[in-house]
């Protein structure tokens, strides 16, 4: 990826051709004691998502993750997760001025849409790091292809007619992710980024389906809570929180 900055957004970038996971590394890092740096890649020969799924991962597409410590409350920093869609979000908007914001939904609670079409997948980890809470946040932008076979509809920018550079899009990213940490104020105020988010949303206000590892729910998507858990109104009258969960249209089979 040609053009990585050493630094971007105000922390130190460290830069692979190759590696099996930026988020893995990450948390290496972090085990060891090095500072809050960004991690980015080329390529990941072991890429994953959420629930340990793999995720392709070949050259040309942005592969990023953020070190920090201590970003919030252990209790709150899975919000960081709103805060990275957010930013993604903008840094896209930054970046390609001429493909409309209107296009580019957030799903919760952690993957960016274009055309309802999955482009950016977010993963948050945490781990303990000495006396520290270690907080990684991976995000991966599907800039060049975009894999085949997936459950749901899936593309890249560039299948949309839009070119991007990988570099170009982190160095917006690095920016927009530092704006919308400091909105969020070390998760005291997740209400303005809760506000954003939902002015973002994808299916809101929409029947969709909620898989869960023991029992699939179907319901109306009314909003996120204070704290970013889905609620989900079902047909009986009665709403449930749903803390985590694979997110479908209510029509998806």
């Amino acid at each position: 990826m040609a053009g990585v900055p050493a630094v971007a957004g105000g922390l130190a970038v460290t830069h692979f051709a190759e590696i099996g996971s930026t988020n893995a590394e990450a948390l290496s890092r972090a085990a060891a004691g090095a500072p809050e740096q960004w991690i980015v890649a080329d390529k990941q020969v072991a890429g994953r998502g959420r629930r340990g799924r793999q995720w392709v991962s070949e050259p040309g597409n942005l592969y990023s993750t953020l070190l920090l410590y201590n970003p919030a409350p252990p209790a709150v920093s899975p919000q960081i997760c709103f805060v990275a869609a957010l930013a993604v979000h903008d840094a896209i908007c930054d970046a390609l001025p001429a493909l409309d914001p209107e296009r580019l939904r957030l799903k919760w609670p952690n993957d960016l849409l274009l055309d309802s079409k999955k482009l950016v997948g977010i993963l948050v980890e945490g781990a303990s790091a000495g006396a520290k809470h270690a907080v990684v946040t991976g995000i991966g932008v599907n800039c060049a292809h975009h894999p085949a076979g997936t459950p749901y509809p899936v593309t890249d920018l560039a299948n949309e007619g839009f070119a991007i550079a990988p570099a170009t899009l982190f160095e917006r990213l690095a920016v927009r992710m530092m704006d919308r940490l400091a909105q969020w104020q070390r998760g005291a105020a997740f209400a303005a980024t809760r506000n954003a988010w939902l002015g973002r949303a994808h299916d809101l206000g929409c029947d969709i389906e909620v898989k869960l590892p023991e029992r699939v729910l179907n319901g109306r998507f009314e909003e996120i809570d204070a704290d970013g858990a889905l609620v989900l109104a079902l047909a009986n009258g009665h709403r449930e929180l749903i803390r985590a969960g694979d997110v479908f249209p209510a029509t998806a089979k």
